[in-house]
């Protein structure tokens, strides 16, 4: 079986793939937080569900990197995993 990381290295010379990558480089940030702040709280994707008062799935799709999650849930993300929402916009 080949891993991700396998497929990373093999394809990171192809100028699309890069591109591809860059291009959700931001998603997949939020996503990595997402996943710390829940870890850091001890707390599985359906114990965050209960306390969103959504569903398991929901917050795997805001977790999977592939979607951007509104202000609003990432609010409620916040408040179920004892965290603090700040938002930043950095200078390139």
């Amino acid at each position: 079986m080949t891993r991700v990381t396998d497929l990373h290295q093999r394809w990171s010379d192809d100028p699309a793939y890069q591109k591809a990558h860059q291009d959700q480089a931001e998603e997949f940030a939020l996503a990595s937080v997402l996943i710390a702040a829940r870890t850091r709280a001890g707390l599985s994707q359906a114990d965050v569900a209960a306390r969103m008062g959504t569903t398991q799935s929901a917050v795997a799709r805001m977790e999977g990197g592939g979607t951007v999650p509104s202000v609003r849930s990432l609010l409620k993300y916040a408040e179920a995993t004892g965290s603090r929402l700040t938002v930043a916009l950095d200078p390139r």
